[in-house]
Formats: structure tokens, C-alpha cells, sequence
């Protein structure tokens, strides 16, 4: 297909192909004349790839490089390479809240205490540190005592992604399957944590909500 094809087909505007092509998130179409390329499915497959890890990721353009390099690593263990996209992914922790040394400590013992093989210089743990300092200093810090019940979630969650990946993708798409699924699978993830939220509290709080103790309100 040309690109104007490549572009109905995906809806993603023709200056924008151009952009990725430039920046090197999508191959080069192949020449038919000076002037012309053309594409075929695995640009429009890329495409939505791309626009994916954008607008539901939420990932910067350099981001995204870093994790579609990673995806087309094949050859590298896929262990290593989520940890690359991983820390591709991961934005850098804004400020340093006071506490910031105590609370690092506190995610690392975590880790230790887990038995959870991930290197000190993950991204995710100065993340977690920021955000226990920050319930501290606005004097929430007694959610630490939640810490491992968010871990045994996640165990599950991490498992699960796992093995979808391996049930659902053939071997050489493993590496895909788990990069993009660290990536969406954060918004679907955050979704349903919201969605569980209103559920619980409506269950514990508000008698009149449909599930909670009480009859639900009826439209007039």
C-alpha cells in the first residue's frame, strides 16, 4: 500500500508516518521510484503498536524508541529485555521529599524480604521511595503497613501477564507480548484499581449503592 493507504488504514495523518520514519519508530517503506514507497502490514501493525504505547502508555517518543528497540531484540533473553524497557518506561522520580533515605531503605527490605530478584538500581524502587516519603510527610505514613499486601497483588498480577504472554503469543513474540503488556497493562491495571476502589467503598460506606447492604436508588 502508499502511504496515504497506510495512513486511512490506521488513522494516523501522513506527516506523522513521515515524523516516525525520521526518528526511527518505523522502518522505511520499500521504493518504487524515487519518490514512492510502499508499506504493508507490518508498518500498519507498528503504527498501532506505536500509537498504543502514546496514547494509552503515555510514553514520550524517546520512550518509545527504547522500548521498540527492545522488542526487536529477539536474540536477547527476555528477562533482560523487560529490564531494559522497564527502565525505558519508568519516568525519573520528580523532587526529593525529606525522609527520602529512610523511605528507600524501607523498599529495599521490602525487596530483600520478598525474595524478589530485582537489582538495587531499578527505577521502580526510587519511584516507590518517593511516594512512601511524600505519605509521610503529609502524614499518611502508616500506609507502609499495607506494603505487603499491595506486593502479594502484584505477585499475582506479574504471574498473570507471565502467562498470558506465553499462552497467547508465539515464541518469537514473547518479547513483544511482555513489553507491550508492561506498558498497556499499567493503564489497565490503574483502571481497575479505581474501578475496585468505588466498588469497595460502596460496599463498606454507602448502604443505598447496588451491591451494599441497603436497596439501590431508582431512576424516577
Amino acid at each position: 500500500m502508499r502511504i496515504g493507504e497506510l495512513s486511512r488504514e490506521t488513522g494516523v495523518a501522513v506527516p506523522t508516518i513521515k515524523y516516525y520514519v525520521r526518528e526511527g519508530l518505523l522502518p522505511p517503506g520499500r521504493l518504487t521510484s524515487p519518490n514512492q514507497a510502499r508499506y504493508d502490514d507490518t508498518h500498519s501493525r507498528r503504527l498501532r503498536l506505536i500509537r498504543g504505547l502514546m496514547d494509552v502508555g503515555g510514553l514520550s517518543v524517546s520512550a518509545v524508541r527504547e522500548v521498540l528497540a527492545a522488542v526487536d531484540s529477539p536474540e536477547e533473553p527476555v528477562h533482560k529485555v523487560l529490564g531494559a524497557a522497564q527502565h525505558a518506561i519508568t519516568p525519573p522520580s520528580a523532587g526529593e521529599p525529606d525522609g527520602l533515605a529512610e523511605a528507600r531503605h524501607t523498599v529495599t527490605e521490602l525487596v530483600r524480604r520478598r525474595g524478589w530478584r530485582v537489582g538495587p538500581d531499578h527505577p521502580s524502587i526510587e519511584t516507590i521511595a518517593v511516594a512512601l516519603a511524600t505519605f509521610r510527610g503529609i502524614g499518611h505514613g502508616a500506609f507502609e503497613e499495607v506494603l505487603d499486601d499491595y506486593a502479594d497483588a502484584c505477585e499475582q498480577v506479574a504471574a498473570a501477564d507471565l502467562d498470558f504472554a506465553g499462552r497467547h503469543v508465539e515464541v518469537d513474540g514473547i518479547v513483544e507480548g511482555v513489553v507491550v503488556g508492561t506498558v498497556l497493562g499499567d493503564a489497565v491495571l490503574s483502571g481497575m484499581r479505581r474501578l475496585a476502589h468505588v466498588d469497595s467503598s460502596a460496599r463498606r460506606y454507602d448502604e443505598g449503592a447496588p451491591g451494599g447492604s441497603g436497596e439501590a436508588d431508582t431512576p424516577e
